[in-house]
């Protein structure tokens, strides 16, 4: 454990944190946690469950007192994002995080953080291992796969479960009560693509340090999507040389803004004098427009080598980039019934060209289910129109507003008591495991929070330690109030 955060430690909240961080717990890699978390169970004779989706529910009886008080479930995610820098090395699948503290924040080297989910696992522990808190049943609820679907959340059986109160422990910003979040889906298209062999030179385009950022959380920004661009980059190279499109790639995650994009390119070496000049005013014109929202942006060429290569026949790739310029991205609607909430988007956040097709992958996210499936039905339409199929994935509801709330009343309360000033009310464009806690038990209250924490599903992302200290004291607050 990093010596700064073992002085600053409060009721082993970032001794947990650091436990948890040296497990590798990428999506889809549950196996480690889940049997950290059913071990931990185990060595304190805690009742727990372990389930088929890896999944676990650890469950601590109520204290003396407090046997009639409401039954309150603790909730988060074991999963977390694995992106890095270019520069960077590590193995998400078996390598842990190592935690840096930089003067109030805790970040990693070169990679994301996992404080998304992470911070809600620590304090779990910290709450089940804690024999002078008083408190009601506690139910403690570790889900799999959040990050990719959900699909924890979905296959949860809830039937053990007593509790009618859920606090989410996966928000981002201190001073927030979330009580309500969009709805979304994973839509994917594949576009099928011949090839025709092209000679000439090959060339790679390179887009990197975009900002990037949470699909959800972050797309109202302005932040430029590193994929779309490239798709406008090719659109208009066309205008300065010919050339075939022979491998192209963008972002790693659906829920992910790209940050990063290349393609490899044939060109008649004779064209090669145009094609530099070409990307030099491109790139001039692209950092002048984005100088404000995307301040990093770079644009870089490599000679690769002279050859004979496998290109997209130009039938293909006319609907490859006819599909990369005219899809959907971004913002869509923006609410009308809460100023400043982003209604519907999506993300074109994963993209490649394989052999045989090119795989566009979007996160769509709305707050009103309808539009929501309009979303996907012009993504199907647009992929039919070519050729191509459209599958959706991963679908979760919204999480609506409930007006009258016990729970957010009393953390509402004990907040002001805690901090002085009333916290505010939102509901956010991003997707949260509460609608499926809110589709499978009736009647259930629920509110979603957490410390402050930036730029995450970023390699930038960084937690603020004195803000997850404060928060965990506030949970502890609400736990004894709840008698």
């Amino acid at each position: 454990m990093n010596q700064k955060l073992k002085e600053l430690d409060y009721k082993k909240i970032f001794h947990y944190f650091s436990e948890i961080s040296a497990i590798p717990r990428g999506s889809k890699n549950n196996t480690a946690i889940s049997n950290y978390l059913a071990e931990f169970a185990k060595e304190r004779g805690l009742e727990y469950i372990q389930d088929e989706y890896e999944n676990v529910v650890i469950i601590k009886e109520a204290s003396k007192g407090y046997e009639n008080a409401p039954v309150v479930m603790i909730q988060g995610h074991m999963d977390m994002v694995c992106e890095k820098t270019n520069d960077s090395t590590h193995d998400f699948l078996t390598e842990g995080i190592e935690l840096l503290v930089d003067n109030d924040y805790i970040h990693a080297d070169r990679t994301t953080l996992g404080a998304d989910n992470g911070i809600a696992l620590a304090y779990s522990l910290a709450f089940l291992d804690d024999e002078t808190l008083q408190h009601p049943r506690i139910e403690a609820i570790f889900t799999t796969d959040e990050e990719v679907g959900m699909e924890g959340a979905i296959g949860l059986d809830v039937t053990p479960l007593k509790g009618k109160y859920l606090i989410n422990v996966d928000s981002e910003d201190e001073g927030s009560l979330l009580i309500s979040s969009s709805g979304g889906l994973t839509g994917t298209c594949e576009l099928p693509i011949n090839r025709v062999s092209n000679k000439g030179l090959k060339v790679k385009i390179m887009i990197s340090d975009l900002q990037g950022g949470h699909s959800g959380a972050e797309i109202h920004k302005n932040r430029t999507n590193a994929t779309k661009l490239m798709g406008r980059l090719l659109f208009e190279l066309r205008e300065y040389v010919g050339y075939g499109l022979i491998e192209m790639k963008g972002g790693q995650k659906d829920n992910a803004i790209p940050r990063d994009s290349f393609a490899e390119i044939c060109i008649n070496p004779e064209d090669l004098e145009d094609f530099t000049k070409a990307i030099e005013d491109i790139s001039f014109k692209y950092k002048n427009e984005l100088k404000s929202s995307e301040p990093y942006l770079a644009i870089h060429v490599q000679n690769l080598s002279e050859g004979t290569f496998e290109c997209l026949h130009p039938t293909s790739f006319e609907k490859v980039l006819f599909m990369l310029v005219h899809t959907p991205n971004g913002v869509q609607v923006m609410s009308s019934n809460i100023p400043g909430l982003v209604e519907s988007s999506l993300n074109l956040g994963i993209f490649h060209v394989d052999a045989d097709k090119a795989v566009f992958c979007f996160s769509v996210r709305s707050s009103v289910n309808s539009y929501k499936q309009y979303l996907a039905s012009r993504l199907n339409y647009m992929a039919g129109f070519l050729g191509g199929e459209f599958y959706v994935r991963g679908q979760y509801p919204a999480w609506e507003y409930k007006k009258d709330s016990k729970l957010r009343d009393h953390l509402f309360k004990v907040f002001v008591e805690q901090y002085g000033y009333e916290p505010k009310l939102e509901a956010i464009h991003a997707g949260l495991e509460c609608s499926f806690f809110a589709e499978k038990i009736q009647d259930i209250d629920i509110v979603s929070l957490g410390p402050d924490m930036y730029d995450i599903h970023t390699p930038k992302e960084k937690l603020s330690i004195s803000s997850a200290v404060r928060v965990y004291k506030y949970l502890e607050k609400v736990i004894e109030g709840l008698k």
